[in-house]
């Protein structure tokens, strides 16, 4: 299958720039372009897009905002959100993740590494795996998100729907771990972890693993290593 991909950055030429790019790959195609965070959802719907590019700083509805709007939409429900911002801060992150993204990327990142976060986030993964993703959401998660006032109860509180093996598959999620890799760590088959993973996210109410990771954190059920 075609992946539909939506672009929305303020920028026409870096537009242009990722849709020479995204349209040279046969198992994609930009379906539309946005110069905003309200034409991007707008966009997202009527060209039924399956991953967003989305840059934060957009004048009128930025980009954090479009992607909780995106997230909110139970018609947008199989839309991914793929964070692509000059500005990788910490705090942006996190907040791109709480929003709903399922992923974060720097702007001056190389072209391979942008289409297979596209095809990455189009099946559902999350991109969470590189170390530096994850050292800069631990990090902050520990200064700030991690903090008890900041927890939401209501998480913890479904967490304790979860079985032990969903837990312990939850965990592994939350250190960046691949369903193979969960599986080999685990003694048990990719598909079993894929299950696991998939009645974890409909009982937490996560959209996708990167919003298993944070859940997980906020939980407290990981805590974050600083080192």
């Amino acid at each position: 299958m075609t992946i539909r991909v939506l672009l929305a950055d303020d920028q026409a030429l870096l537009r242009s720039a990722f849709r020479v790019l995204v349209d040279s790959e046969p198992d994609m195609e930009v379906v539309g372009e946005a110069s905003d965070g309200a034409e991007a959802v707008l966009l997202a719907k009527e060209r039924r897009a399956d991953v967003v590019l989305m840059d934060i700083r957009m004048p009128g509805t930025d980009g954090l905002a479009a992607t909780r709007m995106i997230s909110a939409d139970a018609d947008l429900a199989g839309v991914r959100v793929v964070i692509l911002t000059t500005f990788e801060v910490d705090d942006y992150v996190v907040r791109s993740l709480r929003a709903g993204a399922s992923g974060f990327l720097g702007k001056g990142s190389e072209p391979e590494e942008l289409l297979s976060a596209i095809r990455v986030a189009s099946g559902g993964e999350a991109l969470l795996s590189p170390t530096a993703t994850k050292g800069l959401i631990a990090r902050f998660l520990a200064q700030d998100g991690g903090a008890d006032e900041d927890r939401d109860p209501g998480r913890s509180e479904r967490l304790a729907t979860l079985t032990v093996r969903e837990r312990e598959v939850l965990v592994q999620v939350a250190g960046g771990l691949s369903n193979d890799e969960i599986a080999e760590r685990l003694e048990v088959s990719p598909l079993t972890v894929k299950t696991h993973v998939n009645r974890a996210m409909a009982k937490l109410g996560a959209r996708d693993r990167a919003q298993l990771v944070v859940t997980a954190y906020e939980s407290g059920l990981v805590r974050p290593r600083v080192d």
